[in-house]
């Protein structure tokens, strides 16, 4: 099993940064240039948040650099709650593939958090994990780069 967790503090509000997390074209903005979604044309519009909880949204190839297929990922959103949602696919190479992404007010602004739980299906677990870890750090660059950072504070004390 691999466990990941990512986490940004964010210049925005929870509801800017939820609208850019729960559409598929803001995914595929954080994933670009190394990677893209598909997405079918009868989902291209659709939010995540409109998803139905608990069946297979839809299959979607995982296409390296935008173009060269490498995975087949089902797309199941497990449950949605304010501004989080639990994803629980699978694919080709994951067995299982649970990701947790949440955002919560601070402050003076926002933390997005992304958890992982990944069962890989073939490839040994310690050749996954740091391709994972970049891509999601590029993702994260990617947020902080789109909403600004906020440094965190220190606790009061």
């Amino acid at each position: 099993m691999i466990w990941l967790r990512f986490e940004s503090h964010l210049a925005a509000e929870p509801p800017t940064i939820w609208l850019h997390a729960t559409q598929m074209s803001g995914v595929n903005s954080e994933l670009s240039p190394l990677m893209r979604m598909s997405v079918p044309k009868a989902f291209a519009g659709l939010g995540l948040r409109d998803a139905p909880q608990g069946s297979l949204l839809f299959n979607s190839w995982l296409l390296l650099f935008g173009v060269l297929p490498f995975d087949r990922h089902g797309l199941r959103i497990e449950r949605f709650w304010d501004y989080g949602f639990q994803e629980d696919s699978s694919s080709w190479l994951q067995r299982r593939w649970r990701h947790r992404r949440y955002v919560e007010l601070l402050p003076d602004g926002s933390r997005l958090v992304d958890e992982l739980e990944i069962q890989p299906r073939f490839l040994p677990a310690w050749l996954l994990r740091p391709v994972i870890d970049l891509l999601f750090r590029h993702r994260h660059r990617y947020l902080r780069r789109h909403f600004g950072i906020v440094e965190p504070r220190p606790p009061a004390g």
